[in-house]
This record gives structure tokens, sequence and C-alpha cells, in this order.
């Protein structure tokens, strides 16, 4: 072999060998720069290819390798929703992960008050906004949907943790409600709805104020049987937890601490004031949790119509059947609350 032809043969191997360590460097080579094992990255619909190299910079060692590897494999379109960067990446798994990889998250709500207040939290969790999860919620053919009226709406969200794309529109996520809904109310649920002759949105509603009343999974069964006792003996169902939500209402400020129901109170106009007026409010008074509207469709039976809080076991009750007892029961929290002056 001739020197010329060794010089080009060696020329050849050495370009090959540059070119290959500048494949495995630009595509294999480890190219994420984070401090924890996962980085999440949430990018928004209709973010530019050159926004979504914003996003990620701080995360990536080389942007230039980054942007040699995306234009070879023609990555120039940024995809929306969230993405997990992991220590180690090279810009071929980073690409592929942003092209295809788009991850659930969990959505977490339970206890809030309004549906507003229900889209706010959603909306903390996901890309989608408040005001068009809202303008959804109340849109003429949702509600028919679930045949609800809008002060009735809350009772159709059941409080959980839900998987589900971050970037999910509002009436996608509406869709995803109205399966859990479905699944939720189970065939042994129905029956034992059915059996109290209850709708969902009116068990709802009586388990809104059990989980007021009663934070102790235990006992919710029984307060859950004195207002069925109530509601079958026509009784007013004098539920505190409706006069707090109804002086919540009307300051227009749900953040309003209310540690002691007045009399004064128990006069309110309001509709979800159950003082006042008769059978359950217009919609529930909160988003129950789970446990509370078991809680009605497992109602211990018994004959207490009255209860009050027991000052000796915080969080627990004292039931009676008769107004004389109750009474008696009620002096001694009355004066428990004196003691400890809480007088509003």
């Amino acid at each position: 072999m001739s020197a010329l032809l060794k010089q080009i043969f060696a020329f050849l191997i050495s370009s090959f060998v540059i070119f290959l360590l500048l494949f495995v460097f630009i595509f294999y080579f480890p190219n994420t720069k984070i401090n924890n094992k996962v980085q999440s990255i949430y990018v928004p619909t209709d973010t530019t290819y050159s926004e979504l190299l914003a996003l990620i910079s701080p995360y990536v060692r080389s942007e230039f390798s980054f942007r040699i590897a995306a234009k070879a494999k023609q990555f120039r379109t940024a995809r929306p929703g969230h993405f997990l960067l992991e220590v180690g990446m090279g810009n071929q798994l980073l690409i592929n992960t942003l092209r295809s990889k788009n991850t659930p998250v969990n959505v977490i709500f339970n206890n809030q008050q309004t549906v507003e207040h229900l889209a706010g939290r959603i909306a903390e969790q996901l890309e989608v906004d408040s005001l068009s999860l809202i303008q959804e919620f109340y849109s003429k053919s949702f509600l028919e949907l679930v045949e609800l009226n809008q002060q009735e709406l809350l009772s159709f969200f059941i409080p959980n943790s839900y998987e589900m794309y971050w970037n999910v529109s509002a009436k996608e996520f509406c869709d995803r409600m109205v399966d859990e809904h479905i699944r939720f109310w189970n065939t042994n649920r129905e029956l034992k709805r059915k059996l109290k002759k209850l709708s969902r949105a009116e068990v709802v509603n009586l388990a809104a104020i059990v989980n007021e009343e009663s934070k102790n999974p235990d006992e919710r069964p029984l307060v859950a049987g004195v207002y069925l006792n109530r509601l079958r003996k026509g009784m007013k169902l004098q539920a505190d937890p409706t006069v707090v939500y109804a002086m919540k209402r009307k300051a227009n400020n749900f953040d309003l601490n209310v540690r002691r129901v007045l009399y004064k109170d128990l006069k309110i106009n309001s509709p979800y004031n159950t003082y006042k007026y008769r059978g359950l409010p217009p919609g529930p008074i909160t988003m129950p949790d789970v446990n509370a509207i078991d809680a009605i469709l497992d109602a211990e039976k018994h004959n207490y119509l009255y209860f009050v809080a027991d000052p000796s076991n915080p969080g627990d009750h004292l039931f009676a059947s008769t107004y004389a007892k109750h009474l008696k029961n009620r002096d001694v929290y009355v004066r428990w609350l004196n003691k400890k002056g809480i007088m509003h």
C-alpha cells in the first residue's frame, strides 16, 4: 500500500472516529443539569420552539448540542404537556421525551365550598384556567347532561385524586368527571340511595352537612341518622353549619371564621338556613368527602332527633331522642362555651 493510500485510510479512520465521538456526544452524552432525580417541565399549549428552548435551558448543560440534535431529528415543534427530565438524559432521550412522553399529573380536590372554589383549585393543578372551567361547568349543555341546576352542581363532583394530562381542556375535564361520577355511583351505592328515597344530589347535599357537623368518621353514620329521622318527620334540620354557610354567603367571605352560632344568626334570611326553612338547602354547603357520602348511605337506624357537641370528648356529640334531654345536653355545652369565652 502506497504512503498516499495509507494517509487517506488513516484520515478516513480518524474522521470516522471523530464523527462517531461527535455523534455519541450530541445524542447520547448526558446533557441534563438537574438537582433532583426528576425535574418536571410544563409546556403550555401553543408554545413555540424558541419558548421551549427557554423553558428547558436551565436544565440542559449544552443548549448548542441540543439544537444540533433537534435539527437532526427534525424536532422543531413544541408539544404541550407535562414532561419529566431525568438525571443523565442524553439529547436523544430528551427529545423523544419532549416529543411523545406527556406524563399525567394527579389532580386532587376536596372540601371546596363553591363551584368557583373548585374551579380555582383545579386551575392550580392544570393548564386550564378557572374561568374556562366555570364557563364549561355552567354551560347549558353540561347542566342538561348532569341534570342539575347551578346551585346543585357542586354535588356532581366526587372528591378524590385523579390522574390526567396537565393540558386537558375544560371540556375534557368535564367528560372525565362524568365518567368518574358514573363509576362512583355503582350498583351498591345506587341500591342504598334508592332505599333512602333520595336523589344523588340530595345524598351529597345532606352529606355536606354531616361532613361539617362531625369530623369523626365513626360518628358520622349516627349523625346522618339524626338528619334522616328529622327529614322523615318533616322537622327542620336546624343544622348550625348551614347557618355558618349562609353567613359566609351574605358576607361574600368564605374564609369567615365563625366559632359560635348565636341566636341572632339563626334568623338570617337565606334558603341555606335550615333553622328558617324546612328540608335540604338548595345545594351542598361544601364538597363532602366520600366517607360523609357513605355515612348517609349507611346511616345508623335509631330514634335520636337531636345532638350537640360533647365538651368532655372533643369531636364527639351528645345525642338525644327527646327535646327535654337535648336541652340538658345543650346546657352543658353552652356552659362550656361561656367558660372558654367563646362568644362568636
